[in-house]
């Protein structure tokens, strides 16, 4: 089989470091995203005929053309797609500024539509491409002190999940990733917090604080096993719409789904009721 191109935002740490690497070690061909020049040029020493690295915010829509006119010009398709790039954040919803929640949308949300609307024309005249969203089991379910995260992964889900139908009939595939907690810098130096602290969410969102500067280095989650299944299921004919990554992200997910179902079996009249 032909190597695949991939194209994977964030590589410079955490689970798109994993990815990359793993990527480049089952054969197939890395480009990916630095905010650092420095970073990308001494990953293309490195890789040299096995990745390409290059800068891009994400949140800078010039920076987004410019980089997938250098990408089409000098290898002229993608295989795959991973919008990986982004932050963790933690306040209270009443503790989070509008300015901190644009931040945090302009990232995980805004840069992450614009860089699939980029790739959707080059996808649809190769009739094919495997986009990969890196969500989060948070972007299934809310935890109080991650609700303004929650809210831009659940953004992510939401147009995520429509696209995957409307893409479906013209051979591209869409795989939203939810990975439970995973040991790498996300809760660590690359977790940002909002700066107003109001003690009476001690309890909620202040205990999520804590929890978060406890597990930072002990998660469950191995990095390089999670990026061996995402390429596995690269590999798919038919890869899932969803793929939680964890026991952690397994237990969130059936929680929502238990608590949904018992709202529907309780009120189920109630939502009959209404209609005509």
């Amino acid at each position: 089989m032909e190597n695949k191109i991939w194209f994977i935002t964030g590589i410079s740490s955490g689970l798109g470091k994993a990815l990359a690497q793993t990527v480049i070690e089952n054969g197939d061909f890395v480009i990916g995203t630095f905010r650092n020049q420095i970073q990308a040029d001494e990953f293309n020493n490195e890789q040299k005929n096995k990745a390409f690295g290059l800068t891009l915010d994400i949140t800078k829509p010039t920076e987004i053309d410019k980089a997938f006119k250098v990408i089409t010009e000098r290898f002229g398709k993608v295989d795959v797609l991973v919008n990986n790039a982004g932050f963790g954040f933690a306040g209270a919803i009443e503790e989070t500024s509008i300015t901190e929640t644009r931040e945090i949308f302009e990232a995980n949300f805004f840069g992450t539509l614009q860089l699939t609307q980029t790739f959707l024309p080059l996808f649809r005249q190769q009739k094919s491409g495997h986009i990969i969203q890196i969500s989060s089991h948070g972007g299934f379910k809310s935890f109080p002190g991650f609700g303004i995260y929650n809210a831009s992964k659940f953004a992510l889900e939401g147009f995520s999940e429509a696209l995957a139908i409307e893409v479906a009939p013209l051979g591209i595939k869409l795989t939203i990733v939810e990975p439970g907690p995973f040991r790498t810098n996300f809760a660590g130096s690359s977790f940002k917090q909002a700066d107003k602290i109001i003690a009476d969410y001690n309890g909620t969102a202040g205990a999520f604080r804590e929890r978060m500067k406890q597990v930072d280095g002990k998660q469950e989650g191995d990095p390089i096993k999670a990026s061996q299944a995402i390429i596995d299921i690269a590999k798919l004919d038919n890869p899932p719409l969803r793929l939680p990554l964890g026991k952690i992200a397994i237990v969130s997910l059936t929680a929502k789904l238990d608590s949904v179902q018992k709202d529907i079996n309780a009120y189920k009249d109630i939502a009959e009721s209404v209609v005509y």
